[in-house]
C-alpha cells in the first residue's frame, strides 16, 4: 500500500527546490515591507549579518533558515509585487527616475563632487550623529545610503563616499580534464578513476564563511564611521558600545552549522557561581605576579638594562584552548582527567623549587588545595612530565568535567585575527579598535555579566584566562631557556627581561610575535635594575 503524502510535505518539497529571489529582490521586498534586518533574522532563526550577506548576495540561503526565509519573501512579493508589468505607467515613471539618477563611478576611482553638491551638510541629531532614514542613491556618488542632508536627499554622511567595488561575474562551471586512459590486464575490466573534490569544496566553504564574518566587522566600522561624520571619538564610542552584541552575532554565526551543540545556560557547580556580587567565585586561574628576587630596582648599583615587552591580543590567542561542551559531571580522584575532557580540578600542587621561573600556579597566599582550570593542570602536568622534569604531578581531588574540544572557538578566533591583521595592515584604527573590544569583551562577559545576557559560561571564562596565563609562562621559559633572565612576569601579557630579546623572540604585532610595552612611567620600555646582595 502506498504512504500518504501530504499536501503541506509536498508544498515544502517544492519550496526547498525552488530558486530563490536574487539578491536585489530580498532586500527590495524587506524594505517595501519596513522591516529591519534584526526583525528578519529573528523569524527566521539567523544572526542579523547572515540577513545582511543574503541581501548583498556574499552568501546563499540554506536549510533550516532558508524555508522559513523562502516564505516569508514569497509573502512579501504578494504584498509588494515588483512594478515590471510592461505598458504600467508606474514602472515607466520609476525605470525614468532611476536613469535620471546619478550612477557609481568606475571601480576603484574617487566619484567626482558637482560643485552644486559641495556645500550640502549633513542632517544631524542633538547628539550630533547623523540621522538615519529610507535608503537612496547619494546625490553625490550614487550609491545607496540612509543617510541625507538638511534638505532631505540621500547622502553620505561626513563625505564617506565610496568607491564601488567591481562586479565579480560568476565562473562558469570548469568540466573536469579528460583522464589519461589506463591499460589493464585484458582479463579485467576497465576503472574509472575518480577524483575526489571533497576538500576542495569544505575549503571554500570555509572560506565564504571567513568572509561573510569579515564582511560583518567590516560594515560595522563603516557603519559608524560614517554615522560619526568624521568624529573619531564619537565613532570609537559607538563601536566599543556594540562591540558585544556583534561578537555575540558573530559567535552565533559561527555555530550555526557547527557538528558540536552546547549549553548557553548550563547547570554548574557551586564553585562556579558567585556567592556575593562582590565576591567572586573559587576557580583560581593562576594570574601571575612574578618578580626576580635576585634584582631590584633601588639597588644601589643598578647597571643591568631591562625590556618590558608586552604580548600581542594575548585573549585572543587564548580562545584557542580545550572547552567543556556538555554538562560537566562529577568525578573524584584522578578519573575525570582526560586529553579529550575539560573542566575545573580540586587539586593541591607540588612545590615549586625554581625561585628564578615563575610559579606557573600564580603567587598564592595560601597554601594547600585549590580549584583551577584545565588549562593550568594541563600546564602542571606537562611541567611534571619527562620532557620537563620542573615539578612533581599535582595531586588530584575531585573534578567537574565534560566532554570537550580544542577547537570550539576557532572560527570566531580566525575571523577576529584576520580582520585584526587587515586593521594593522591598512592602519585603520577604528577597525583594530572595534576587534579588540570584541576579543577581549566576550572573553570578560561570557561569565556573570550584566552587558552579556545571550550566554553564561563562568568555566570558559576561567579557562580562557587561565590559557592566556599558560601561554606567557610558556613564553617566561622561551626566555630563560634562551639565555635572558625573566625579571618579572605580571598579568596576561607583561614579560620583563635582560640580555637582548630580539635573539628569542621576533619583533612586531603579529599574534606570534612581542613588542617593547610602552608605559607612561617607562616611555621606551627599558628601565635599569641593580642585584640585589646576598649573604656569602
Amino acid at each position: 500500500m502506498n504512504e500518504k503524502v501530504s499536501v503541506e510535505s509536498l508544498l515544502e518539497e517544492a519550496r526547498l527546490a525552488k530558486a530563490m529571489p536574487p539578491p536585489a529582490e530580498r532586500l527590495r521586498l524587506r524594505e517595501a515591507a519596513g522591516l529591519t534586518r534584526d526583525q528578519v533574522a529573528r523569524a527566521v532563526g539567523v544572526a542579523r549579518g547572515t540577513v545582511q550577506n543574503w541581501e548583498r548576495g556574499a552568501s546563499e540561503p540554506t536549510p533550516p533558515g532558508r524555508l522559513e526565509y523562502l516564505r516569508l519573501l514569497e509573502g512579501l512579493a504578494q504584498l509588494y509585487p515588483a512594478p515590471e508589468a510592461p505598458g504600467d505607467p508606474v514602472a515607466e515613471l520609476l525605470a525614468a527616475a532611476k536613469s535620471s539618477t546619478p550612477q557609481p563611478p568606475a571601480p576603484g576611482v574617487a566619484p567626482p563632487v558637482p560643485a552644486a553638491l559641495t556645500g550640502l551638510e549633513t542632517l544631524r541629531g542633538p547628539d550630533g550623529r547623523a540621522i538615519e532614514g529610507d535608503p537612496g542613491p547619494c546625490v553625490r556618488c550614487g550609491v545607496e545610503t540612509t543617510y541625507q542632508s538638511t534638505d532631505g536627499r540621500p547622502l553620505h554622511s561626513g563625505a564617506m563616499c565610496q568607491p564601488t567595488a567591481p562586479a565579480v561575474p560568476p565562473t562558469p562551471p570548469t568540466s573536469a580534464p579528460a583522464l589519461a586512459p589506463v591499460s589493464a590486464p585484458a582479463s579485467a575490466s576497465p576503472v574509472p578513476a575518480r577524483v575526489s573534490t571533497r576538500p576542495q569544496r569544505r575549503s571554500k566553504s570555509a572560506e565564504r564563511a571567513q568572509e561573510d564574518l569579515l564582511g560583518m566587522i567590516r560594515d560595522a566600522v563603516r557603519e559608524e564611521a560614517e554615522r560619526a561624520g568624521g568624529d573619531e571619538e564619537a565613532a570609537v564610542a559607538a563601536l566599543e558600545k556594540r562591540a558585544v552584541p556583534d561578537v555575540m552575532d558573530l559567535f552565533a554565526e559561527t555555530r550555526s552549522s557547527a557538528r558540536y551543540e552546547y549549553t548557553a545556560y548550563p547547570t554548574l557547580p557551586d564553585i562556579l557561581h558567585k556567592p556575593t556580587k562582590k565576591r567572586p567565585d573559587e576557580i583560581w586561574e593562576a594570574r601571575p605576579r612574578f618578580r626576580h628576587p635576585g634584582y631590584s630596582m633601588r639597588a644601589a648599583r643598578a647597571d643591568v638594562r631591562v625590556t618590558a615587552l608586552d604580548t600581542n591580543a594575548a585573549y585572543l590567542s587564548s580562545m584557542k584552548c580545550w572547552l567543556p561542551i556538555g554538562r560537566l559531571e562529577h568525578t573524584t580522584g584522578a578519573d575525570g582527567v582526560n586529553p579529550k575532557r575539560a573542566g575545573v580540578h580540586l587539586i593541591t600542587p607540588a612545590q615549586w623549587a625554581h625561585p628564578y621561573l615563575p610559579d606557573p600556579i600564580g603567587d598564592r597566599d595560601e597554601p594547600g588545595a585549590l580549584w583551577v582550570t584545565d588549562a593550568t593542570l594541563r600546564l602542571l602536568l606537562r611541567l611534571s612530565g619527562s620532557k620537563y622534569g620542573l615539578t612533581g604531578a599535582p595531586e588530584i581531588h575531585e573534578s567537574w568535567t565534560s566532554g570537550a574540544t580544542e577547537n570550539f572557538l576557532d572560527a570566531l578566533r580566525k575571523a577576529l585575527a584576520v580582520a585584526r591583521d587587515e586593521a594593522l595592515t591598512t592602519r585603520d584604527v577604528l577597525l583594530e579598535m572595534y576587534v579588540k573590544s570584541m576579543y577581549s569583551k566576550f572573553v570578560s562577559t561570557m561569565g556573570e555579566s550584566d552587558t552579556n545576557r545571550k550566554i553564561y559560561r563562568p568555566d570558559w571564562m576561567h579557562i580562557v584566562r587561565a590559557q592566556a596565563h599558560a601561554n606567557l609562562w610558556s613564553k617566561a621559559y622561551k626566555a630563560h631557556q634562551g639565555g635572558l633572565e625573566v625579571i618579572a612576569m605580571l598579568g596576561t601579557d607583561e614579560l620583563h627581561v635582560t640580555g637582548d630579546p630580539w635573539s628569542v623572540f621576533t619583533e612586531g604585532r603579529a599574534l606570534s610575535q612581542m613588542k617593547v610595552k610602552y608605559t607612561d612611567a617607562k616611555a621606551s620600555g627599558e628601565y635599569m635594575v641593580g642585584k640585589v646582595k646576598t649573604d656569602g
